[in-house]
């Protein structure tokens, strides 16, 4: 059989960085095109044994290849039959430039083979197509086939993709095509991440995700970050924002099929561990910021604070209770009307004054602001003459929504830079010059749904998923213009590739308050942060109006003097507490709902003082939990873990997604069913665990039932953990002194403690203070490599916990 030498035109390895798409549109195609065209020329005459660059583009018989590397472990396939869409650059999402350092590239009969340290990619040769038969002429596909292998280095396959396509169709008017790719699947493989599903399950394996940001989901909003991950050392980012259909392990295959595109675009990422993978993913898409230290802390939240009074009267009494608290939360219909961007002076008459006393009381605050804009609003009319607004197929403004009822306002085009950079001015002077710190980006879907529609950039059915990246830079890019010095944070509901640069805070959206919605958010929460996006909570106790069936077990709190529900629903306050619980051991600790109350004395005389102890429990691991913060910024790994991260030789854990660890010592199994208390919890193998509660010592790989009493959750420590404990504090504005260093022996330990002034930006720069703790199990001694960031002195804190 005739087997078609390759034609390979090289790829210059010093391509600029991108920015937005609209900046990039038109820049360096053609001359990166001449110049490839010009090198490939001289390599095409020099056989099927010689030797190209480390980036390339090779000719399938009409199929174009292009691979393009960016480190030794990342590696982004491009296949088009059009040379400018090979040639095109990455979208919206990926930042990094490409960086063929280290590869080499060797073409001969069989491949196309390119090499790392890490990891080799072969673009498979085939043969010369031949005629086709009468049966291939109806059902044969029309592109020349690809078939794409990457290996490890000792040669072993990681994945296959096995083919691709292109089928014409017309879209929101534009002729296009949908496009995809399918992948070889062994039994054996599992998928995690593709951003936030609700519906109930980790694994993805065997199921069909529609990854579109929706918030009409019918289990809960779905947010598409296209980033899997799988439990065979590698992952994928898929390079297309158009609706996107994946199908991970179904009849052993993963087929990936976008809306709308021109070619299929994906980068393989690989490691070792799942943390070498989510680091090359900070790498190709951009680092996760630390958050200010009051973001750990507790955040009050209500839909909504309809006073000035209100907001103040529940900050006070937390102080007046002794309770610790961060953050108060100025949710919507603050304004005078949607879009005014403005604060209502009738019932927030000195905005300035209120957020000065609340951080007299060491709290800081978030606002609420909305990307929509009322007709009758004071700037509708300029962001309709300037463009700035979304458009229908006429070039009218799109104003409201045809589906529920909320059909008032049209939405910002935050893919138009200039849009963004006014958005954050009238933030800054309207908002922020009243004294708020941060800022709640709410309907970042957006919620007005762009398919039919049109950005500046394009269809918003071509951009379906993009939104949230571009609309977060908004604040991202004014507050490091504006405001250099103050750490950024952005309560976000939506997310998409490199979104976590941003320094998004990223919540469930508004999600029912029943104990199914509770026993959904565990696999979710989990499903997002295995998506390359760390810092995710839900709002506890559930958004919408508390309203659920009947108990059907005794109820486990009293629900008397209870204000945040009807009394109708008397295992509200249990559900809450149950909420609560589990959301302390999440990156984010924020209370919201719509309901009458929502401040933790709310839900009755029975469940206050559980709540408390809750709180307390956040407050005193708050040197931990900074720490794990500091380290996801160094390396990107996630704090909230699926058990498949830390123990892949465990193959009981590969789907479970009711049960995870919390950083590198504890292991988390919510109560998420009403009248129970206790649960099964399975202890990982290949580790000793400790029952957190009794000391209690079990040898993991095994089943256990946990007793839950309503105060507690169900929460094991690794053997060989090192737990900083801290004193009581109001909130983190006040110095916290370590109240001890908890050991849990059994094996040798380190743990990075690291402290800093919480606010600014000088951990970037300055680092910080940090101590490496470590603990010898042999000699039963716990040293520190330095002062500990608080001053005192480790030997005098540690306590060894005894097993019982």
């Amino acid at each position: 059989m005739h087997i078609a030498p390759a034609r390979v035109v090289t790829q210059p390895s010093d391509q600029s960085g991108k920015t937005s798409r609209l900046d990039r549109s038109s820049r360096g195609w053609s001359s990166r095109l001449v110049a490839r065209l010009a090198i490939g020329v001289a390599l095409a005459t020099l056989g099927t044994t010689a030797f190209a660059a480390p980036i390339a583009t090779v000719d399938r018989n009409g199929s174009l290849v292009s691979v393009e590397a960016y480190a030794p472990n990342i590696v982004r396939v491009t296949i088009a039959t059009d040379r400018g869409q090979v040639d095109a650059p990455p979208g919206d999402g990926p930042n990094a430039k490409p960086d063929a350092a280290g590869w080499t590239h060797r073409s001969d009969a069989g491949a196309d083979v390119f090499t790392s340290s890490a990891l080799s990619l072969s673009v498979d040769a085939k043969p010369w197509p031949k005629a086709p038969s009468q049966m291939e002429r109806y059902f044969a596909p029309s592109l020349p086939p690809v078939s794409v292998t990457i290996r490890k280095p000792d040669g072993s396959m990681l994945t296959q993709m096995t083919g691709w396509e292109m089928a014409p169709h017309t879209v929101n008017g534009e002729k296009t095509f949908r496009v995809g790719a399918s992948f070889a699947s062994p039994a054996d493989e599992h998928y995690y991440g593709l951003g936030q599903n609700q519906e109930g399950k980790l694994d993805l394996r065997g199921r069909t995700i529609d990854c579109r940001h929706n918030y009409d989901a019918p289990a809960g909003e779905t947010v598409c970050v296209p980033f899997m991950v799988t439990n065979k050392g590698y992952g994928i980012v898929w390079d297309n924002p158009s609706s996107t259909i994946v199908s991970p392990g179904l009849h052993s295959a993963t087929h990936w099929q976008s809306e709308v595109g021109e070619r299929v675009s994906f980068f393989v990422i690989t490691g070792a561990t799942t943390d070498e993978i989510y680091a090359g993913y900070a790498t190709l898409t951009g680092t996760t910021p630390l958050p200010p230290k009051a973001a750990f802390g507790l955040i009050q939240s209500k839909a909504r604070y309809e006073t000035e009074k209100e907001l103040l009267d529940v900050a006070n009494g937390y102080r007046s209770r002794g309770l610790p608290l961060d953050i108060m939360v100025l949710d919507w219909f603050y304004w005078s009307r949607m879009g005014q961007l403005d604060i209502d002076r009738n019932y927030f008459p000195d905005p300035k004054g209120m957020n000065d006393k609340l951080k007299s009381m060491g709290m800081h605050s978030i606002i609420s602001v909305w990307p929509r804009f009322e007709k009758e609003s004071r700037y509708f009319d300029l962001l309709s003459t300037k463009g700035w607004l979304l458009k229908d197929k006429d070039g009218n403004v799109v104003d409201g929504l045809p589906i529920r009822s909320d059909r008032a306002g049209a939405l910002l085009d935050s893919t138009n830079p200039d849009a963004r950079h006014w958005f954050w001015d009238r933030i800054r002077d309207n908002i922020a010059s009243q004294g708020f710190d941060w800022f709640w980006l709410d309907e970042t879907e957006p919620d007005l749904v762009p398919d039919g529609s049109f950005y500046s950039i394009g269809s918003g059915d071509r951009y379906h998923n993009v939104f949230p990246l571009l609309h977060t830079m908004s604040v991202a890019d004014g507050s490091a213009k504006d405001r250099p010095t103050m750490r950024n944070l952005i309560l976000s509901r939506a997310a998409y590739l490199g979104a976590q640069r941003n320094g998004g805070l990223f919540w469930s959206s508004d999600i029912k308050s029943t104990w199914e919605a509770l026993h959904r958010q565990v696999p979710a929460g989990l499903g997002f942060t295995a998506s390359g996006m760390a810092y995710w909570g839900s709002d506890i106790g559930g958004w919408q109006w508390p309203n659920g069936p009947k108990a059907t077990r005794p109820v486990l709190l009293d629900p008397g003097g209870a204000t945040a529900m009807a009394p109708d629903y008397a295992d509200y306050p249990e559900l809450f507490t149950r909420w609560f619980g589990y959301s302390v051991f999440t990156p984010t600790l924020r209370i919201h709902g719509q309901r009458p109350a929502t401040a933790i004395w709310q839900y009755g005389t029975a469940a206050e003082p559980v709540l408390a102890n809750f709180l307390k429990l956040r407050y005193s691991l708050m040197p931990y939990i900074y720490s794990l913060g500091r380290h996801t910024y160094e390396s990107n790994a996630p704090m909230m873990r699926a058990l498949f991260m830390d123990f892949p030789n465990d193959p009981n854990v590969a789907d479970m997604g009711d049960e995870y660890m919390f950083g590198p010592a504890f292991l988390v199994a919510p109560v998420t069913e009403q009248g129970k208390t206790s649960r099964q919890v399975y202890l990982p193998a290949g580790a000793e665990w400790y029952d957190y509660w009794t000391n209690q010592r079990f040898t993991g790989g095994q089943t256990v039932t946990a007793n839950a009493p309503i105060d507690k959750i169900p929460l094991f420590v690794r053997a060989g953990s090192i737990i900083p404990m801290g004193v009581q504090v109001p909130s983190t504005a006040t110095a916290q002194a370590l109240e001890s260093i908890r050991v849990y022996p059994g094996a040798d330990a380190s743990f990075a403690l690291y402290d800093d002034d919480g606010v600014t930006n000088d951990y970037r720069t300055k680092g910080g203070r940090k101590a490496v703790l470590r603990w010898d199990d042999k000699t039963r001694r716990l040293t520190a490599s330095g002062k500990l960031p608080t001053g005192q002195d480790a030997a005098s804190l540690v306590q060894i916990v005894s097993a019982k």
